[in-house]
């Protein structure tokens, strides 16, 4: 793509290696704008950096976004070298700015990041099979396990609340009450949905209220496409998108895995007879995540994972459906209602979710009983 001065001044602001040789725009994810930058080495080679926007409505203070990433992936640097295991290319890290720090304002007053490209990489949208999502699970799974050490207390809150599921409540009737009489007549199903399991899907919040989940370190945005993998061998390289990293449940971060990877559709399919919970690639993931966590969480914990499919389920679909009662103010959208189809494809998916849910309570035990 053609760059203005803007974005020159910008580039220009990193600590890049090399000669400027092409920027392309990766137009993926709902929140953060991305570009991938090629820069030419002396030696011929080429050297690629990821550039990112950091979107202020979703993240009011960048600065300890930042400061998160950076503790975290410190950690798991130095936790991998203690193993003995190389860190290149498996942790990300965080390209400095021009004279110091790690987030550069441009004329605006937004705030930029870089990071090392992963090389010889590729995410995924959706799973391939049960084994290349079970790889996925081990990579979350080490993800937890090489944070289980980490003082959480040295993490901001990124998002204030952001699973809180009793404040997502309020937030969404609040929602309800001033939004668009056209939007919300539309959307008359989908606010019934959400009101009928109000109570049932705060049990997460009940339980670490109660003292009966611990908080552990969680990413909090545990998708697919998150997680890097090798093209040639297919094994997981290296978790990213540490945006959401903040203290929180070990079952939201298996819940979201599933949420986003065990459908059967896309998360914006408008025909809702094509989306349903893959219980093959639930399997697939719980087996890896579970192999790698099973001495790590404690019996509940382990035990409530599916909870955490249903909650984060119903969570994002609620996400989703404030924000068309908003005025699609968060997430990216393409087209009017397309945040009406995302929360209609979620709630198809929690329903299918509640029908199988002690298949997927079974899964759970049985990889239990073979891995502890």
């Amino acid at each position: 793509m053609t760059i203005g001065s803007a974005m020159k001044a910008i580039i220009d602001g990193f600590e890049f290696s090399g000669t400027l040789q092409g920027v392309e725009e990766i137009k993926t994810g709902h929140i953060n704008s991305t570009y991938r930058l090629s820069f030419a080495q002396p030696d011929s080679s080429v050297r690629e950096y990821v550039l990112q926007h950091i979107n202020g409505v979703a993240f009011k203070k960048p600065d300890e976004v930042m400061e998160n990433v950076q503790l975290v992936t410190e950690h798991l640097r130095q936790a991998m070298q203690e193993k003995g295991e190389d860190p290149e290319n498996r942790v990300l890290r965080v390209v400095p700015v021009r004279g110091g720090g790690i987030l550069l304002l441009d004329a605006n007053g937004g705030s930029w990041r870089a990071y090392d490209f992963i090389v010889n990489a590729e995410s995924r949208d959706q799973a391939e099979s049960p084994a290349q999502f079970g790889e996925v699970g081990r990579a979350f799974g080490r993800f937890q396990n090489m944070l289980a050490d980490f003082p959480i207390a040295r993490l901001h809150e990124t998002i204030p609340d952001f699973h809180d599921t009793r404040k997502r409540e309020a937030a969404f009737e609040a929602s309800v009450a001033k939004a668009d009489p056209a939007r919300a007549a539309e959307a008359a199903g989908e606010i019934a949905f959400v009101r009928a399991r109000k109570e049932a899907m705060c049990r997460i919040v009940d339980m670490i209220e109660a003292g009966e989940l611990p908080l552990r370190v969680t990413h909090n945005d545990t998708k697919i496409n998150n997680v890097m993998l090798d093209r040639d061998t297919g094994e997981a390289l290296c978790v990213i998108d540490l945006d959401t990293v903040m203290a929180g449940s070990a079952l939201y971060d298996f819940g979201d895995a599933v949420r986003f990877g065990a459908s059967t559709a896309v998360e914006d399919e408008r025909d809702l007879s094509r989306v349903a919970l893959d219980i093959d690639l639930f399997r697939g993931f719980a087996e890896g995540f579970i192999a790698e966590t099973a001495r790590g969480l404690t019996e509940t914990e382990l035990l409530n994972l599916p909870l955490g499919a249903l909650v984060m389920t119903y969570e994002v679909g609620m996400r989703f459906l404030t924000d068309y009662l908003d005025g699609d103010v968060y997430f990216r959208t393409a087209y009017s209602d397309h945040n009406l189809v995302r929360a209609r494809c979620q709630f198809k998916l929690l329903s299918d979710m509640e029908r199988r849910r002690g298949e997927m309570d079974a899964i759970v035990r049985e990889l239990i009983e073979k891995y502890r």
